[in-house]
């Protein structure tokens, strides 16, 4: 008799583990996912302890699957000089809007449609747009909307736009 109860736990715990990897993979792939922030380039907003502390943020991928985003947001985006790399900037300006740069080989970018100017809030120590240009809103790959970890840091990330990097938009005069 105890073998049998045996088997039923078995091919419960079986028939389970097969329903949730799917589920659980279908939802860390489409919905929602965690990620250890590293490095200085979005500091004081990430980060703020430097290389002593990482924080962790919940990466919303459901929100951006229409490449909805607005000026201010952080988001993960795959790296466009490492496709092997996940980077997390702000971002700055979109379509259309002409954003002054910092650094980069033109003074002023007028964003093309179909991409947005990202930028890390540590200025000088963040490889962003000003390294590499306008970014495709193919390569974004989530919003990060929360931070998670450490506990004491536990907050909601809301666009930020510093005034000083506001960009123009391109019908203005």
């Amino acid at each position: 008799m105890a073998q049998l109860h045996g088997r039923r736990y078995i091919r419960a715990f079986v028939s389970g583990f097969f329903v949730a990897v799917p589920v659980t993979v279908t939802f860390l792939d489409r919905v929602a996912c965690i990620a250890r922030v590293e490095g200085v380039s979005m500091q004081p907003s990430l980060n703020p302890g430097g290389r002593t502390s990482s924080d962790v943020v919940l990466l919303n991928r459901w929100s951006i699957r229409n490449y909805e985003v607005q000026r201010g947001d952080v988001v993960s985006l795959i790296s466009p000089k490492n496709a092997e790399q996940k980077i997390i900037k702000r971002v700055i300006a979109l379509q259309g809007d002409i954003v002054k740069t910092m650094g980069h080989k033109n003074r002023y970018v007028k964003v093309p449609s179909g991409h947005v100017w990202v930028e890390g809030d540590h200025h000088g120590h963040s490889f962003d747009s000003n390294a590499f240009g306008p970014v495709s809103l193919g390569l974004l790959h989530a919003h990060a909307t929360h931070i998670l970890w450490p506990p004491h840091r536990w907050q909601t990330l809301r666009p930020l736009l510093p005034r000083e990097r506001t960009p123009r938009h391109s019908d203005e005069d």
